[in-house]
């Protein structure tokens, strides 16, 4: 498989907090990544390193050999952070957000031309939201606005995607929609890695993962990352048996 993101030995400090300590993962086009760990753990630096929002203090990424700055500026990349900082009142469309994901392929005027409006029709509809093209953002769910976003990065055309904590507040419906449109991507062939807590999910997502406790403590096929012995190693504990048991009491609850 061709390699889509090398990010080799980097360290990231905030201050005299350190966030990532020599980290080196390998990612290959084609596969859906799992990027775990605690909170705290690194997680969102690692991304933000990868698409060159912050610039580590030693090491260095690249993204199909070129720097994130650059495969940022050409569209190869794109992130879905955690949250996004659009105003709810403020009188933009579903179709306009993910509009901005067409920004690179369009001149300097950014005028729509008909494949750009193709684009992002084809992107809504394969998170399921074309009936709501014209719909405020401000009045969609949590889910629908993170399948918005999912969609903005399909329309972006991207080779490489990035998705901070995708499935956080959303409703199940929007979870197996993302869970769904991320592995038809990586078929195509892109690159795609998810932080994420849902441990017992995992599996289903991801062919391979990787554990982070501020460095790289693995980086496996996830049902090796999911062993005990290594969840051990990043949080102290088993929580793949805490969350079982957390799901078992909210089914006898119902």
């Amino acid at each position: 498989m061709t390699v889509a993101v090398q990010v080799r030995a980097i360290s990231v400090n905030y201050g005299d907090v350190e966030a990532l300590r020599n980290a080196s993962i390998t990612l290959s086009e084609g596969l859906v990544y799992g990027l775990v760990g605690m909170n705290g753990s690194g997680k969102s630096t690692l991304m933000k390193a990868i698409i060159g929002l912050l610039r580590p203090e030693s090491g260095s990424v690249s993204i199909h050999g070129k720097s994130p700055v650059f495969a940022r500026k050409t569209g190869a990349i794109a992130y879905v952070p955690q949250s996004e900082d659009i105003d709810g009142a403020f009188p933009i469309s579903v179709s306009e957000v993910v509009m901005t994901g067409r920004y690179g392929h369009m001149g300097p005027m950014r005028r729509p031309r008909r494949t750009d409006k193709e684009a992002v029709n084809a992107a809504l509809e394969r998170v399921g939201l074309l009936d709501l093209a014209q719909r405020p953002i401000g009045q969609l769910s949590g889910g629908q606005k993170k399948r918005v976003f999912v969609a903005r990065g399909i329309a972006q055309d991207a080779t490489v995607m990035l998705l901070d904590e995708p499935f956080a507040g959303v409703d199940k419906t929007s979870e197996a929609t993302i869970t769904a449109v991320l592995q038809d991507l990586a078929y195509e062939g892109k690159c795609i890695l998810v932080s994420t807590h849902d441990l017992i999910a995992l599996p289903g997502l991801a062919t391979e993962s990787v554990l982070l406790r501020k460095e790289v403590l693995a980086q496996d096929a996830t049902d090796v990352i999911l062993r005990p012995e290594n969840l051990v190693r990043a949080f102290g504990m088993d929580p793949l048996a805490k969350q079982s048991e957390h799901s078992r009491k909210e089914g006898e609850a119902a």
